[in-house]
């Protein structure tokens, strides 16, 4: 998910920008700060997007409770994705089988696949790449950057 290192647990920096990172509007590359603090501000929750600049790049890294659920709101993600390193990994999971939703065709496998733990999906998710490995194609780098996003963000799973 991120790039700290193995004996290091993400931070809450890291968190929100996987999130940022894989998380796209239909259409179009990621959300900006900006635009993040716009939708967020509309639901009565006071955040600027300096305040989320800073927790992105670590210099603020104690939000509180109302920024921590307006975020994970925001997001589709439980608030505890940002601290409770189980919940984390589930919606990891979760997330990069919907980065995999992107490529076209892959909507028939993903329906099949719907309820698997996330061993099973990063199982698959690892065939795939040695599949996509002989048949000499790049390497995928799941950091939601494909040029095609999901049919829509998953707003208010939270």
């Amino acid at each position: 998910m991120t790039d700290t290192a193995p004996d290091t647990a993400p931070t809450f920096a890291d968190r929100l920008n996987h999130l940022f990172h894989t998380v796209a509007p239909a259409g179009r590359g990621p959300y900006s700060t900006d635009e993040v603090a716009r939708v967020i501000s509309a639901t009565g929750v006071s955040i600027s997007s300096s305040y989320i600049w800073l927790l992105r790049n670590g210099q603020r890294n104690n939000p509180t409770l109302r920024h921590i659920g307006a975020l994970a709101k925001f997001f589709g993600v439980p608030p505890a994705y940002f601290f409770d390193d189980r919940v984390a990994e589930e919606v990891d999971a979760e997330l990069e089988f919907l980065v995999s939703l992107r490529d076209v065709g892959v909507q028939r496998i993903a329906l099949r696949a719907a309820g698997l733990s996330p061993e099973s999906l990063q199982s698959i998710s690892d065939i795939i790449e040695r599949i996509r490995d002989l048949e000499g194609l790049p390497k995928d780098t799941s950091d939601g950057n494909s040029t095609k996003s999901l049919p829509k963000p998953p707003h208010g799973r939270a």
